[in-house]
């Protein structure tokens, strides 16, 4: 076979459908649009999602609302009644939860929740320890360490971020007027000074 013999396969090239060429053709007059209508106009038909009214499927399915969260962390929940496999004075960590089968994998980091009660004193290592967990174990006499550290967010709220702004406004008015200030007092001054040389030669 030469380069010249090479032919597509059949189906792979499809003719374009030729609409409004007569009706001869079969797509003429209406040209597959049918008769009048939203549809057989031309230019932008209605938006996505818009269903000629009716109630549309994004709102006949509440529960598709909303958006998935890409920075959402889920972490595996490990109560305190859990740790009763632990002697007292035992390390709690990840790896020695995956050893004791509390959790099944460490792909996703670790929560100790507050659930049931712990006696014996242990020192835990977990990722987040929620605030009555890190109670109880500490009354226990364990100590509790977060592995991974909290970022504290805090949201600047907008006096706090016109704050610079508005200090700078208010030095810059504060400078303009010790300069009205330091002129008046200088023409003052000046003018007090000819009042005296006039009042001086007029004596003579």
């Amino acid at each position: 076979m030469q380069q010249h013999e090479l032919r597509s396969p059949p189906g792979a090239r499809k003719r374009r459908k030729r609409i409004g060429r007569g009706n001869a053709s079969g797509h003429g007059t209406y040209a597959g649009k049918g008769v009048k209508g939203q549809q057989a106009r031309s230019g932008k038909g209605p938006r996505p999602g818009f269903e000629g009214g009716q109630t549309p499927l994004i709102r006949r399915l509440p529960r598709r609302r909303g958006f998935h969260n890409p920075f959402r962390v889920e972490y595996t929940a490990v109560n305190l009644r859990d740790l009763s496999k632990f002697a007292a004075g035992s390390e709690v960590t990840p790896e020695s939860l995956r050893e004791q089968g509390i959790v099944r994998t460490l792909r996703r980091p670790i929560k100790l929740l507050g659930d049931g009660d712990v006696s014996a004193a242990l020192t835990v290592r977990a990722h987040r320890v929620s605030a009555a967990a890190r109670a109880k174990v500490e009354a226990a006499g364990g100590t509790v360490e977060e592995l991974a550290p909290r970022v504290k967010k805090q949201r600047q709220r907008k006096h706090l971020r016109e704050a610079p702004k508005a200090k700078a406004k208010a030095e810059a008015m504060e400078t303009v007027e010790t300069e009205k200030t330091e002129k008046t007092e200088e023409a003052n001054d000046s003018g007090s000074e000819t009042g005296e040389s006039e009042s001086a030669d007029a004596a003579e």
